[in-house]
């Protein structure tokens, strides 16, 4: 299978920035409603008490989106009592699914008690890095050898910051929150390769309008279900998210962490559906967001309202930096030559 991407085109240079400006206010709001230290908040909230507000505000957020660029008009279409509306297919609705349990335990991650966002971040990041190439040779597609160094240096990164006296203290919730991540994302990564990374733009974007149009809704259903069932502390907890998270002030705040959850997802997306292979694309997804990590952790201690960075935690970031720069030198190169980008793609 040959790359839909040549290596300079550098759009997704441009989604790697969106998404990391998206991921360092949404993990550092997170964290604070999670401890409520934001101003105006009463009390600290549950990851399952902010699950509703926030997921509510990224479906809004993402029926907003799509309509505002005009994206629907790239799904699927049925006729249905004589109107044409939008539909997923039954694989775009499976890798929905799957993206609804990451949008979820992606907002939970950051709410555990005890754990840091780096080190959070990092076991989820980490563990999706070694499933790239993996599902790249499952799919039969070419891994070139700027993707293997940076490949590489991501995962030094991961074991230098956990060598390096971050904390360990992981529940049985937290550790069962990664392995749904990943598990999903094992299934995400190999839907898109077999469906998405096409010469054909029209391919890409249906299958980023479909997935969008699927995950979010999905979430929202699962937690209003919860709620309703309502027994277990989890989900009382989840039901109060639903009917008086106004009262304890997070209000506001849960709805712009919905909305940075949104934009992450959306930037998210599209740097995965980029034509080059896994080992590629994974490695920018991740080292954007795990630059955004270290930033807003740096930034809560900076505020006074976290643990300073640890010198692991900043190596581990340096060594993400470094693998950027390898993913990055292609791009650099031939543009200098004069290389003429893929035909340009509609963009959302």
């Amino acid at each position: 299978m040959t790359d839909a991407r040549p290596a300079h085109d550098a759009r997704i240079w441009l989604y790697a920035f969106g998404y990391f400006a998206c991921y360092w206010p949404y993990s550092a709001l997170t964290k604070l409603a999670s401890q409520g230290q934001i101003p105006g908040m009463t009390r600290a909230l549950s990851g399952f008490e902010l699950l509703p507000v926030t997921t509510i505000a990224s479906l809004v957020g993402m029926l907003v989106f799509l309509s505002w660029r005009g994206l629907f008009r790239y799904a699927t279409h049925r006729i249905v009592l004589g109107r044409s509306i939008p539909v997923p297919t039954r694989w775009t609705f499976l890798s929905g699914v799957a993206t609804a349990v990451i949008i979820a335990t992606t907002t939970l991650a950051y709410t555990f008690d005890g754990v840091s966002i780096v080190l959070m971040m990092l076991f989820m990041r980490g563990g999706v890095l070694v499933l790239a190439p993996f599902v790249d040779a499952w799919s039969g597609r070419r891994v070139r050898v700027a993707s293997w160094i940076a490949l590489g240096l991501s995962l030094a990164s991961l074991a230098v910051t956990l060598g390096g006296g971050a904390r360990y203290e992981m529940t049985m919730l937290a550790a069962a929150d990664v392995a749904a991540y990943l598990a999903s994302y094992f299934v995400r990564l190999r839907f898109m390769s077999h469906l998405a990374k096409s010469d054909d733009p029209h391919d890409t974007y249906r299958y980023f309008v479909e997935e969008q149009m699927v995950a979010t809704p999905v979430v929202v259903l699962l937690l209003v279900v919860g709620a309703v069932i309502g027994k277990g502390a989890a989900l009382e907890e989840l039901r109060a998210g639903f009917v008086s998270i106004g009262d304890t002030g997070a209000l506001f705040p849960a709805i712009a962490i919905g909305l940075l959850s949104q934009g992450t997802g959306v930037f998210g997306a599209l740097i995965l559906l980029d034509g080059r292979e896994n080992a590629f694309c994974v490695p920018v997804n991740r080292a954007s967001s795990v630059l955004a990590g270290v930033l807003a952790s740096a930034t809560l201690a900076w505020l006074g309202l976290g643990r300073p960075t640890p010198v692991s935690e900043m190596v581990g970031a340096a060594m993400v930096l470094a693998a950027i720069a390898v993913l990055a030198w292609p791009t650099l190169t031939a543009r200098r030559r004069g290389g003429v980008t893929a035909a340009a793609r509609p963009a959302p």
